[in-house]
C-alpha cells in the first residue's frame, strides 16, 4: 500500500497585475513561452531547409491569430454552447458582461485544443496561399514544434487547477485546493510530460533526417542571372510524415488520458466517451493517413 503524499496545489492564477489593473495569468505566460519555443524551432527549420527568410516573417502572426480564434470558438461551441449562444460578444472579447450592464476582464480562459488545431490548419492554409508554399510542407515544420507548445499549455492548466483528474490513492496525487480536498490524478502534468517526450522524439527524428539528407545531398548553390540562390532541401521522410505523427501521438494520448480525467461539462456525464475523446478520434485517423500513406509514393 502506497503512502499518500497529497501534494497540496493552490497557486494563485495571477502572476502579477500590469499597471495595477490588468492581471497577467500563469496560463497566458505558459502560452507565450510555448509559442516562443515554437517560433524559434520553426525559424531554425526554415534555415535548415534553405527557405527564404521573407516567407517566414508572417508565419507567426497567422499561427497566433488562427490558434487563438480556433481555440476560443472550439471551447464555446464544443463545450459551452448553451451559455455562449446567448453571449456571443463574450466569445470574441476577453470579458464577462455583468447583469447591470458593466463588465470585468476575464481573459481567454476557455480554450480548446481541438478547436485550436482546426484553427491553426486553416490559418496555415491561408499563409501558404500567400507565401506560395506547399501546405503539407509547412504542416510538417509546424508539427515538429507543436508538442512543446502543447506541453506548456498543459502546465498552464495545472497552474489554473483546471482539467483535473479523477480521485486516486497514488503517492503523487495532487489535492487541488481550489476545487476540493480530494487527492486526484494530476492529469495536466501527465499530458505535459507526455508532450515533452513527444517533442524530444520529434526533434530526434528531425535532426536524424537532416543529418542523413546533408550527408546524401551536400549543399548546392546555383546562380541564375545576377542573383545568388540556394536550393531548398527536403528531408528523407515522405511529405506529411511529421504532421501525421504529431496528430497521431498527441490525440491518441489525449484519447486515453481522458479516462483519468473528470468530465469538464455536465452533458458529458451520460456519454460513453467524453467530448474530448470523440473529437480526438478523427484527428488520430487523419494523422495515421498522413503518417503512413500520404505522399509516400511521391
Amino acid at each position: 500500500m502506497f503512502t499518500l503524499l497529497s501534494i497540496n496545489w493552490n497557486p494563485s492564477a495571477d502572476l502579477f497585475n500590469l499597471f495595477g489593473k490588468l492581471p497577467i495569468h500563469y496560463y497566458s505566460l505558459c502560452w507565450l513561452i510555448g509559442l516562443l519555443f515554437a517560433y524559434l524551432i520553426v525559424r531554425r527549420e526554415y534555415k535548415d531547409r534553405r527557405i527564404d527568410d521573407a516567407k517566414f516573417d508572417p508565419l507567426f502572426f497567422y499561427c497566433l491569430i488562427s490558434m487563438l480564434i480556433g481555440s476560443r470558438l472550439g471551447h464555446c461551441i464544443f463545450y459551452d454552447w448553451a451559455y455562449y449562444q446567448d453571449h456571443l460578444l463574450e466569445m470574441i472579447l476577453p470579458i464577462k458582461i455583468l447583469p447591470d450592464g458593466g463588465w470585468h476582464w476575464t481573459g481567454y480562459r476557455g480554450l480548446a485544443s481541438h478547436g485550436g488545431t482546426i484553427g491553426l490548419i486553416i490559418g496555415l492554409a491561408l499563409y501558404c496561399h500567400r507565401a506560395k508554399m506547399h501546405f503539407v510542407d509547412v504542416l510538417d515544420m509546424i508539427a515538429v514544434a507543436t508538442p512543446i507548445t502543447a506541453c506548456f499549455i498543459r502546465l498552464g492548466n495545472l497552474m489554473n487547477s483546471e482539467i483535473i483528474g479523477k480521485p486516486t490513492d497514488v503517492p503523487w496525487a495532487f489535492v487541488f485546493e481550489q476545487v476540493d480536498n480530494i487527492p486526484r490524478h494530476p492529469a495536466q502534468l501527465y499530458e505535459a510530460i507526455a508532450y515533452f517526450i513527444f517533442f524530444l522524439g520529434m526533434m530526434w527524428l528531425y535532426k536524424r533526417g537532416l543529418k542523413k539528407t546533408t550527408a546524401e545531398k551536400p549543399r548546392t548553390d546555383f546562380s541564375k542571372s545576377a542573383s545568388r540562390k540556394v536550393e531548398a532541401i527536403a528531408l528523407p521522410y515522405h511529405r506529411g510524415f511529421y504532421f501525421g505523427l504529431c496528430l497521431t501521438e498527441i490525440f491518441a494520448f489525449r484519447f486515453f488520458i481522458e479516462f483519468l480525467k473528470e468530465n469538464q461539462v455536465a452533458f458529458e456525464d451520460g456519454m460513453s466517451l467524453n467530448m474530448g475523446q470523440w473529437l480526438s478520434i478523427p484527428f488520430v485517423l487523419v494523422g495515421i493517413y498522413f503518417m503512413c500513406f500520404y505522399g509516400k509514393k511521391k
